[in-house]
């Protein structure tokens, strides 16, 4: 009797314990970790986006890896390990001219059917950015955050006319030539026009500009040629970065200049001649060429889903309005654009002329060899626009360059 007792007791504790009667609970699932490997931000907009990310996912958690803010070191570090068919980053942020390198490489995972399955279309983000990284047909990034360049414009000196012209985007280099030869010395200015110029990767940039997106680029490099030899640039333009260019507009010396949505931070702070009340916008006259940077999924990564969910939030419409409220980015995500919050956040974004620059966006070359095809670029055109170099020559090795 004690016998038969003893194993009913025994099997009454086992059923207990298999239905979860007792105290025992049951140990949480482990989160799957995703590395970012980032550049430091200076705002609070990356670590928001990552807690408010982090907050709403059961599955998922998000550590950032910050790497270094310099450019050109943080691409060696993320080729480096990458080559090394390594893991250890599954989302990557790159410089929009790394994408066609990264992607020819076999770096990164294509993103058309997370774009798809989401109910996007890639139309649904900055245009230049996503045709920064498409490669081959497909689409390998999403936008972090955009950049583009632009025409600032003396609003004080300009006429409502012309500033009417010039923030549709319904005007010609050739158009803006006569304005700058026209309006400069007006209001204590010298220049009528300053833009980036020197042999190094703002002339890219400006040429990617004026011949259109290289559909022109005879056209293109004559007008600039134009430019150049025009007393209404500087004497010295065929050295000007954008320091140079910023110098020259914010001290008003200048009507015109080609730079990008920094400058106009440094107009807000108050410290330089010209201010914010005395600006105006607008599209360059074949698109800005686009800057910022880009995210991709390490096609190493061992969380992929994971790692998709994590870009699919950063570059969607929660993380765009976090980096752009918290950080005053530029959002990528393009119907923020019309987002009241976003626009109070970023005076740039209520501006007519400035909204009209970001529906006109063009990427440089997407290309597995871009330095190549960039310096190429820059040093037959610089050649040509100092009188060193012949027109013919300069766009037969820019086109085979291209190629």
């Amino acid at each position: 009797m004690k016998k038969r007792l003893s194993l009913f007791l025994v099997l009454i504790l086992s059923i207990a314990l298999l239905t979860g009667c007792g105290e025992t609970t049951q140990a949480p699932t482990e989160k799957a970790t995703v590395k970012f490997a980032v550049q430091a931000d200076n705002t609070d907009a990356l670590t928001q986006i990552i807690d408010a990310f982090n907050a709403e996912n059961d599955n998922y958690q998000v550590e950032t890896v910050i790497l270094t803010n310099d450019s050109g070191n943080m691409h060696d570090l993320l080729v480096n390990s990458l080559s090394s068919n390594s893991a250890e980053y599954d989302v990557i942020s790159m410089d929009v001219v790394w994408a066609g390198e990264f992607a020819a490489a076999g770096y990164l995972q294509p993103l058309d059917a997370m774009i798809k399955d989401a109910g996007w279309a890639p139309t649904d983000f900055n245009a230049g950015s996503m045709a920064s990284g498409k490669y081959k047909g497909k689409n390998y990034v999403l936008p972090y955050f955009p950049d583009l360049g632009f025409l600032y414009y003396r609003s004080d000196i300009v006429d409502q006319g012309d500033a009417a012209k010039l923030q549709s985007g319904d005007y010609t280099w050739e158009d803006l030539l006569t304005m700058a030869e026209g309006y400069a010395g007006e209001g204590g200015t010298k220049y009528g026009h300053v833009y980036q110029s020197k042999q190094y990767e703002g002339l890219t940039c400006n040429v990617n500009e004026f011949t259109s997106n290289w559909s022109n680029i005879e056209n293109g490099l004559a007008i600039m040629k134009q430019f150049a030899d025009s007393a209404a640039t500087p004497k010295d333009i065929l050295v000007y970065t954008e320091g140079e260019t910023h110098n020259a507009f914010l001290n008003g010396e200048s009507v015109f200049a080609r730079n990008w949505p920094y400058m106009n931070g440094m107009a807000a702070s108050g410290d330089y001649t010209i201010d914010e009340s005395k600006i105006g916008r607008a599209p360059l006259p074949n698109g800005g060429t686009v800057g910022g940077w880009i995210l991709g999924v390490n096609t190493k990564s061992e969380r992929q889903e994971a790692a998709k969910a994590f870009i699919q939030f950063v570059a969607g419409p929660e993380g765009q309005k976090i980096n752009a409220t918290v950080g005053s980015y530029l959002p990528g995500f393009n119907a923020l654009l019309n987002d009241d919050e976003v626009k109070a956040s970023n005076v740039l974004l209520t501006d007519p002329g400035f909204q009209n620059a970001l529906k006109k966006t063009i990427a440089r070359p997407v290309a597995e060899n871009y330095s190549e095809v960039s310096d190429t670029i820059q040093i037959n055109a610089h050649a040509y626009l100092s009188g060193n170099g012949d027109l013919t020559d300069a766009v037969s090795a820019i086109e085979e360059a291209l190629k």
